[in-house]
């Protein structure tokens, strides 16, 4: 309406301009049931444009009276509209909050006032039986909600975790598997099916999940190779002790698992073994070379250096070498330096290559090197400094894998389900042994309780004797051992380098 008066309005200015520069006003008669009227041409064109003017306002002002009961209507529904909405708001908040009773008061209002959001008042029916833990009105919502397509899936996951919560695994997994049949994008069904896989160590299965989930784009790909990596590890692992058919089915997984993931130690670990007992030592050699270069650990030096057992020390320190030469500045390369001199016992490039560690944390292991290298370089009382610091001194979670006594990485089936998912979602790995404080490798090393060197005490210190190690009487002061009449402790060797697992 505005606009067309502003139209009209720019119409009769520009018609009177137009009049006015031509210096000539013309006539205008009108007449009507025997009336006439003369005017100027411009005065007539003003008087009809308001004229139209008027006639326009009167017609809106006649449909504005005309409307009023619709918009009185239109005003009631918008107004019954924003109270619906705001008791879903608080009913979803109420049963967020865990109460029940509250929500489920709001819930009855919402299906009086929200009668154009009944999707949403099942949900929050639903949700609000939970808080009050009415299960079965919870479960009948839910149920309800299985006949409407747009809320299927939303039925299916609330059945699925009313099932969990009541230990029924059977019923959570049917649901799950039926919502993931029904939608390419349901993540949570994904989930739960993967996470029942890896339960009941069924790599195979959770393999097909993986790329399922990859071709659906449920997940990243680099979560994807991740998740097939450390599954394709762990089925290595489960068929390692198998039949000779099987251990090759094994070797083919570990070698995959490799592949998708050079970073991941416990597959390149598995296939640089499988590898070696195959006489593949080269191919083995250069999968571990190819981790280290992406992503060293403790226990990829260990089975590097394993992989041959005829060789010198000398020979082997000069192999430890080159494998650090592939990673040069990365900590384990700093720490391999060092206990490849110790290995080719080479006491002074040992404390050499120490003094690249000297600003790292003192950790066990840190500390324990040290010990190791002050010992070999004739420094006991320096050892012992280090080992009376690395007492409490914090340890490294990648040695947590390592167990003298048996293999790197020898997770249970638990501990595997348990590193697909972490290591799928983060690229980090678990250390279980670590977490149970289970026996792991010795950080701290066993030095000789006796050193060939200087003595430690300067002055000298009077042991007690028993009268019956000498007879009725003790002999002098003078006459006696200044070592007591014990015997000393047996000498230990000190190793050249941390014990291996085997």
């Amino acid at each position: 309406m505005i606009r067309a008066a502003i139209v009209l309005f720019l119409v009769a200015a520009v018609a009177v301009a137009v009049l006015g520069l031509t210096r000539d006003a013309g006539t205008a008669s009108v007449e009507w049931l025997g009336w006439r009227a003369d005017t100027t041409a411009a005065a007539g064109l003003l008087i009809a444009l308001l004229a139209s003017l008027a006639a326009a306002v009167i017609w809106r002002t006649v449909l504005w009276i005309l409307d009023a009961p619709g918009r009185a209507e239109q005003a009631r529904t918008e107004a019954r509209r924003r109270q619906a909405n705001d008791v879903l708001a608080r009913g979803f908040l109420a049963a967020a909050g865990g109460d029940g009773s509250e929500a489920r008061r709001l819930a009855r209002k919402a299906a009086e006032l929200a009668s154009e959001s009944p999707g949403l008042v099942r949900v929050l029916a639903a949700q609000a039986a939970e808080a009050a833990g009415d299960v079965e009105e919870a479960r009948a919502a839910y149920t309800a909600m299985l006949g409407f397509p747009e809320m299927r899936l939303a039925g299916h996951k609330g059945l699925m975790q009313l099932a969990q919560s009541q230990g029924l695994r059977e019923t959570a997994l049917r649901h799950a598997q039926e919502a993931y049949g029904e939608t390419r994008s349901a993540r949570w069904a994904w989930r739960v099916l993967l996470e029942a896989r890896l339960e009941g160590g069924d790599w195979t299965g959770a393999l097909d999940l993986v790329k399922g989930a990859l071709d659906r784009k449920i997940v990243p790909p680099v979560v994807a190779e991740r998740a097939r990596a450390a599954l394709l590890a762990a089925s290595a692992a489960q068929l390692e002790h198998a039949p000779a058919k099987a251990r090759s089915l094994a070797l083919d997984h570990a070698v995959e698992a490799a592949k998708l993931q050079p970073g991941f130690a416990p597959g390149v670990v598995m296939a640089a073994r499988l590898l070696a007992e195959e006489g593949k030592v080269g191919r083995a050699a250069a999968t571990v070379e190819n981790a280290w270069r992406n992503a060293p650990h403790p226990a990829l030096w260990l089975a590097y250096r394993d992989l041959r057992t005829d060789e010198t020390p000398r020979e082997r320190a000069q192999r430890l070498s080159e494998l650090a030469a592939v990673n040069p500045t990365h900590r384990e390369s700093l720490i391999l330096h060092v206990e490849r001199a110790l290995i080719g016992g080479d006491p002074a490039a040992a404390r050499e290559s120490a003094k690249a560690l000297e600003a790292e944390p003192a950790t066990a292991r840190i500390c324990g090197l040290m010990a190791r290298v002050a010992f070999a370089a004739g420094s006991p009382d320096e050892a012992r400094v280090w080992l009376a610091r690395g007492i409490s001194a914090p340890h490294e979670p990648d040695w947590s894998d390592l167990d003298p006594e048996g293999r790197a990485f020898a997770y249970h089936a638990s501990d595997w389900a348990r590193l697909v998912i972490t290591y799928a979602e983060t690229g980090e790995l678990i250390h279980p042994r670590h977490e149970r404080s289970e026996r792991t490798l010795r950080e701290l090393p066993e030095l000789p309780l006796a050193y060939d060197s200087e003595p430690m005490l300067t002055e000298p210190v009077l042991y007690p004797v028993d009268a019956e190690d000498y007879g009725t009487e003790p002999p002098p002061l003078s006459e006696r051992p200044t070592e007591g009449p014990r015997r000393r402790a047996a000498r230990r060797r000190l190793a050249n380098g941390p014990r291996a697992a085997k």
